[in-house]
């Protein structure tokens, strides 16, 4: 697999570096010099990964398999930093030794592809939850990350940033390669794919699917309260100050989209899923 510097402008994503291309994929200058080792990363069969392209709901999915897989209470989330909790396989921090250590069961994230992650995956070890997003909704919010963070201080258009996600031009990837890769493994016994818009308009059924694919055993009343519970959480999260600019919301792309930026990115996404059965709720 080949690496090689991408000569792009300086944007906020290439967070002050260029890009690192690997296997004609953009990714973080940070994931430079270890996707050998991720490839080989050893997984454990009580494994929980949770997969996503960014700002697809990871924050918020996190939280409920967090809360499903351990039973945990909502308000006690609340007053946890989860994200030292589940932490992201290819960022610096903590870094791959020591994630190699975790105590089982760990909880692992990543943003990467599904042919970048460790091989044992691919073959069915440990359990896979990947979580989808409209990319409309997506592309927005992403745009809003970027605008809010002093360290990437983006300074661009909206229509240059959505110009750039279309093109395939951000850290990770295509978007449309990255969900439709997952799409074709969602048959794969180790491979859970929910789309974030179902937080929203079919939380039951979500997390009933959730709690099976972990083998939580629960009955009826048990998981109506399992339920309840990732409800809290959802508003917990939606009326939080982080997201007073309601990144989180289905729909979103309807504020900020202009009818003839929504004919462009429809045509590119025609084109982009043409072959694919994958299909999206862009409002509810």
């Amino acid at each position: 697999m080949a690496e090689s510097e991408a000569d792009t402008p300086s944007t906020p994503i290439e967070f002050e570096s260029k890009y690192f291309e690997f296997d004609g994929v953009r990714l973080p200058p940070f994931c430079r010099g270890k996707m050998e080792e991720i490839a080989n990363f050893s997984l454990r069969s009580s494994d929980i990964w949770i997969v996503t392209y960014p700002k697809s709901g990871t924050s918020l999915l996190q939280e409920v398999v967090y809360l499903v897989s351990q039973g945990a209470d909502p308000d006690e989330i609340g007053l946890m930093n989860i994200d030292e909790q589940l932490p992201v396989l290819e960022y610096p921090q903590p870094g791959l030794d020591i994630i190699q250590e975790l105590t089982s069961p760990r909880l692992i994230k990543s943003h990467l592809p599904y042919r970048f992650l460790p091989t044992a995956m691919h073959n069915g070890e440990a359990k896979v939850i990947y979580m989808a997003r409209n990319p409309k909704d997506l592309v927005v919010s992403y745009y809003q990350f970027h605008r809010s963070l002093r360290t990437m201080s983006y300074r661009g258009t909206f229509q240059e940033f959505c110009r750039r996600f279309m093109n395939d031009k951000l850290g990770y990837g295509s978007w449309f390669e990255h969900v439709q890769e997952f799409w074709e493994h969602r048959m794969d016994s180790n491979v859970l794919f929910l789309k974030y818009e179902d937080m929203y308009k079919d939380l039951g059924t979500l997390v009933e699917r959730l709690a099976r694919f972990l083998g939580v055993s629960c009955d009826k009343v048990q998981l109506e309260g399992m339920v309840e519970s990732c409800n809290q959480l959802i508003e917990q999260c939606c009326n939080s100050e982080a997201l007073s600019i309601c990144r989180g919301r289905v729909g979103l792309w309807k504020d900020v989209f202009t009818v003839s930026m929504n004919e462009k990115f429809d045509a590119v996404y025609r084109q982009k899923m043409d072959k694919s059965d994958l299909t999206f709720d862009f409002g509810l």
